[in-house]
């Protein structure tokens, strides 16, 4: 099986990821620029994790002032 990157404009996508899950040759459509739904839950936990651990004073905060600097 051959796998294929090609690049889309914006406002052709919607469109050209409809067209390609349509065929019946196309086994699987992966969408960088989209997170999966499993990727989103893990992000979702580690940021209820680490706000529990800053509660529980294993962990410091970082204030707003300092991580917008980092930026």
């Amino acid at each position: 099986m051959k796998q294929l990157t090609i690049q889309v404009p914006d406002k052709k996508y919607r469109f050209f990821k409809e067209l390609i899950n349509n065929l019946g040759f196309v086994n699987e459509v992966k969408d960088d620029d989209e997170p999966t739904k499993e990727q989103i839950l893990a992000g979702l936990r580690d940021a209820v994790e680490e706000v529990n651990q800053i509660k529980a004073g294993k962990k410091k905060a970082v204030l707003l002032k300092d991580f917008l600097n980092e930026l």
